[in-house]
């Protein structure tokens, strides 16, 4: 509290009351079970809404307020914080926000207050919602955690473990304070998620001497690519001496592209590393050219 107050973000108030006192909009952001806990005694006439990542237990909570809408923005960082704080959180994603017993002018003023933020509203019931994350999002949090376990399990796993598995386990260095009462307050729909999981799972031994297999693969990859626009990787090869970076930052200030991602896997004993950048279709030339301009390695 005090990084962001001194950061600007917000004006500590000396109590709840204090801070309710003609408040129009009030946003609860904090831990699920907080959440609940603070809705089940608010007493208010204003429009509240919140941001947990559970919405049944949070509406049923709500449910005694005059104006209440449940919200769930879909993004979000493995790390906490002040210092992690961005104003680009936002930017695009999925807001959730709930349906169960709300009015279409309280609903209109929370859209309102989503596409302010530049934000995509998503209209859905709170057991819909909750359905929903326990395959996209909790789903991957618990399956990073059993793959962590499973690889440490096997002598050397870790030591082989690439870009690939690094960026499938990325959410296991989430807060687990946070995640537990998460995970816990959705555990039927998680469990519901789970078991069809572990169906599919089942079947690939059999698929896989089969054309099955085959079939599975592209219609997955037909569906990754229809979550982001299409890009192209540049991979770069870092050795380890100052200035490698500033390289690639003066081509990428050179030739302007629209960055869609970046990933750096460094050597596992030091000397360096592999820096991906995915960029647009038809930018990847320009950009190519321009790194090799500063005289850095390009990997094929």
């Amino acid at each position: 509290l005090s990084a962001a107050a001194a950061r600007g973000a917000l004006e500590p108030a000396p109590s709840a009351e204090a801070a309710l006192d003609g408040a129009e909009v009030v946003v609860l952001a904090g831990p699920l079970d907080a959440v609940v806990a603070t809705l089940r005694d608010l007493d208010t006439d204003a429009l509240v809404t919140d941001v947990a990542g559970v919405k049944q237990p949070v509406v049923e909570a709500g449910s005694h307020l005059p104006h209440f809408v449940g919200g769930h923005p879909m993004a979000g960082r493995e790390r906490g914080g002040a210092g992690a704080s961005s104003a680009a959180l936002f930017r695009g994603a999925a807001w959730v926000l709930t349906t169960d017993g709300v009015s279409d002018d309280d609903l209109g003023r929370v859209d309102t207050l989503v596409r302010d933020l530049q934000a995509r509203p998503v209209r859905m019931t709170a057991a819909d919602h909750d359905l929903a994350v326990a395959v996209v999002s909790h789903l991957p949090q618990v399956l990073a955690a059993s793959l962590l376990e499973l690889a440490e399990d096997h002598t050397g796993a870790l030591d082989l473990a690439a870009g690939s598995f690094r960026d499938l386990t990325r959410v296991a260095s989430s807060d687990p304070a946070m995640w537990s009462p998460v995970l816990a307050a959705n555990r039927d729909a998680i469990g519901t998620a789970v078991a069809e999981l572990a169906g599919r799972l089942g079947a690939w031994p059999e698929d896989s001497v089969s054309d099955r297999a085959r079939a599975r693969l592209e219609h997955a990859a037909e569906v990754r690519a229809g979550l982001a626009p299409p890009v192209v990787a540049v991979r770069v090869a870092l050795v380890d001496r100052p200035g490698e970076l500033a390289r690639v930052g003066r081509a990428l200030a050179g030739t302007g592209v629209d960055v869609r991602d970046l990933q750096l896997r460094h050597g596992p004993h030091g000397g360096g590393g592999l820096l991906t950048i995915s960029v647009r279709p038809g930018e990847a030339a320009p950009l190519a050219a321009a790194l090799e301009g500063e005289g850095l390695e390009l990997v094929p």
